[in-house]
C-alpha cells in the first residue's frame, strides 16, 4: 500500500447511474503481457495495461530479472525482453505486495532457470499458501524454502535444465496451469498439464500469439495442454481489453439502483472468464453486448447496463471458474433479488486475498442481508429491490473486491455503508472512486 493510515470510504447514490465508462485494462493479461513480452527477443508494446500496484509490481520483478520496462507519456508500454533462459538472477528480494498472481507465475518462470529468487509481499499476500504450486515445480526440479505452512516469504532455486512433466491439476487454478506452463517454457521436451475443469486460457493464447509451440487437445479426461520447451518468443504489439472483473461492479451497480443506465466500453469477453455476465443474465440483468470485435485474439464488447428486477437462481457449478472473482459482487447482486440464490462449488474463494467467503458473509449479514453461508459457497435471500438496512462499517481484511463489492452495496443502502480502508482497491482498480463519481455516485472519505 502506498498509504500508512487506514481510508474509510462509503458510496451513495441519490439518483440513478448514468453515463459512459472504460475499466481498467484486464489484470490477468496485464500480467502476462508483461512477462511474455520480458522474455521475448526485441521490443514488444503494450497499450491499456492495467497500472494497478499488482501489475506494477510485475514490472518490477521482470525489471530485477533484466528485462527493460518502460512506460512512455503516450502511455505506451515498451518492453526489450531478455529471451527465454535470459533471466537475470536478482540483487534483492521480489516484493509482490498483494499480487498472489505475480507471485505464483513468476514462481512458474524462476524454477526453469538456474536463479535463486527471494519473494516477499504484504501482509495479505503472506497469508495464503503457495503449496499448490510447490508441488508441480518441485516435481520439475525446482527447490523451496518457505515461511510455515508453504508461505511467503519463500525462496526458490531454479533448475537448468528442468525436468518436463505431465501434471493433472487437482484444483481448477489458472495460475497453477500457467505456472507450470511458464516453467515449461524453458524445459527441453514437452511439459503438459490436464486441466479437468477448463479455467481462464490467457496463457494459452497469449503464449501462442508470441509464437511458443503450444497445443491444446480436449479429451475425455479434460484439457490437455501442451508447451514445447527452450522456446524463442517473439515481441508482439498488444491492446489489453478491459478487465471483467472491474465491470463487474458496475453491472451490479447498475442493475440494483433503480433508473440507471450505463454503457461500459471494451470489455473483455473471453468465455472463460465471462461467467459473471452469463449469471447476472440469468438474474434478469437487463445486459447488452455492443459492437461485438475480436481485439488480439481476444474477445471484445461494450455493455449497456440498464436496472432491471433480478431473481434468486442456483449458480451453475460449470460457470464457477470463468466468475470466480466476481463472487463478491455476485453475492451482493443477490442480495437485492427477489428470492433466494444459491452459490456454490467455490471453495477456491477461502483462499483468495482474504477468506471471501466469511468476509463477504460478516458484511452482508452486519448491513441485514439474509446469506448463510456453506464451505464451498453461500444462499443469499434477497430484498426484491429494496434498499438494504445498511448502517455498518466493514472490515475488508486488505481485500479489494470485497472493499469495492461493499461500496457498490451502499449504493442502494438506506443508511450509509462504510469500507474500513479503501487502500487496497489501488491494487486493481485505482479510479474506482472517480468512476463512481462520474456515474453521479457520491463519495465520502470518513474518519477512521
Amino acid at each position: 500500500m502506498t498509504m500508512q493510515s487506514p481510508r474509510p470510504l462509503s458510496l451513495s447514490a441519490h439518483s440513478p447511474l448514468t453515463g459512459t465508462i472504460t475499466v481498467p485494462g484486464d489484470k490477468s493479461i496485464s500480467h502476462r503481457s508483461l512477462m511474455f513480452a520480458g522474455l521475448a527477443v526485441g521490443e514488444s508494446r503494450i497499450t491499456g495495461l492495467l497500472e494497478g500496484e499488482d501489475v506494477l509490481a510485475t514490472a518490477a520483478a521482470m525489471r530485477a530479472m533484466g528485462a527493460d520496462i518502460v512506460r512512455g507519456d503516450d502511455t505506451v508500454w515498451r518492453v526489450h525482453g531478455v529471451g527465454v533462459g535470459g533471466l537475470l538472477q536478482p540483487q534483492t528480494a521480489l516484493d509482490m505486495g498483494n499480487s498472489g498472481t505475480s507471485t505464483r507465475l513468476l514462481m512458474g518462470l524462476v524454477a526453469s532457470h538456474a536463479i535463486t529468487v527471494s519473494f516477499t509481499g504484504d501482509a495479505s499476500l503472506s497469508k495464503r499458501p503457495m503449496d499448490r504450486v510447490i508441488t508441480p515445480l518441485s516435481q520439475m526440479g525446482a527447490e523451496f524454502t518457505a515461511s510455515p505452512g508453504n508461505r511467503l516469504p519463500l525462496m526458490v532455486r531454479g533448475i537448468a535444465p528442468a525436468v518436463p512433466i505431465t501434471y493433472t491439476l487437482p484444483v481448477a487454478s489458472a495460475q497453477v496451469k500457467s505456472a507450470v506452463l511458464l516453467a515449461g517454457l524453458n524445459t527441453p521436451g514437452a511439459t503438459r498439464v490436464i486441466e479437468p475443469v477448463p479455467t481462464r486460457d490467457h496463457s494459452e493464447r497469449m503464449l501462442r500469439g508470441f509464437g511458443a509451440d503450444l497445443t491444446v487437445e480436449e479429451t475425455p479426461e479434460g484439457r490437455i495442454i501442451a508447451i514445447t520447451g527452450e522456446a524463442e518468443l517473439k515481441p508482439q504489439t498488444i491492446t489489453v481489453p478491459g478487465d471483467p472483473s472491474s465491470a463487474a461492479f458496475w453491472m451490479v451497480a447498475a442493475s440494483i439502483v433503480p433508473g440507471s443506465d450505463i454503457l461500459i466500453r471494451n470489455v473483455g469477453l473471453n468465455a472463460t472468464r465471462s461467467g459473471i455476465v452469463t449469471a447476472l443474465k440469468m438474474m434478469g440483468a437487463d445486459i447488452e453486448e455492443v459492437d461485438a470485435r475480436d481485439v488480439g485474439g481476444e474477445p471484445v464488447a461494450d455493455l449497456r447496463v440498464r436496472h432491471a428486477p433480478l431473481s434468486g437462481i442456483e449458480v451453475p457449478p460449470e460457470l464457477v471458474p470463468s466468475m470466480i472473482d466476481e463472487y463478491p459482487a455476485l453475492f451482493v447482486a443477490a442480495s437485492f433479488a427477489q428470492g433466494r440464490t444459491v452459490a456454490r462449488g467455490a471453495e477456491e474463494l477461502r483462499v483468495k486475498e482474504s477468506d471471501r467467503i466469511a468476509a463477504m458473509a460478516t458484511a452482508l449479514q452486519a448491513c441485514g442481508a439474509a446469506i448463510e453461508e456453506y464451505p464451498d459457497g453461500a444462499a443469499i435471500t434477497g430484498t426484491g429491490g429494496e434498499p438494504l438496512p445498511g448502517g455498518a462499517r466493514i472490515e475488508t481484511h486488505l481485500d479489494h473486491r470485497i472493499a469495492m463489492s461493499m461500496a457498490i452495496a451502499g449504493l442502494n443502502a438506506k443508511s450509509a455503508i462504510a469500507i474500513d480502508d479503501a487502500r487496497p482497491i489501488a491494487t486493481s482498480y485505482p479510479d474506482f472512486v472517480d468512476t463512481a463519481t462520474a456515474l453521479g455516485a457520491h463519495s465520502a472519505w470518513l474518519n477512521q
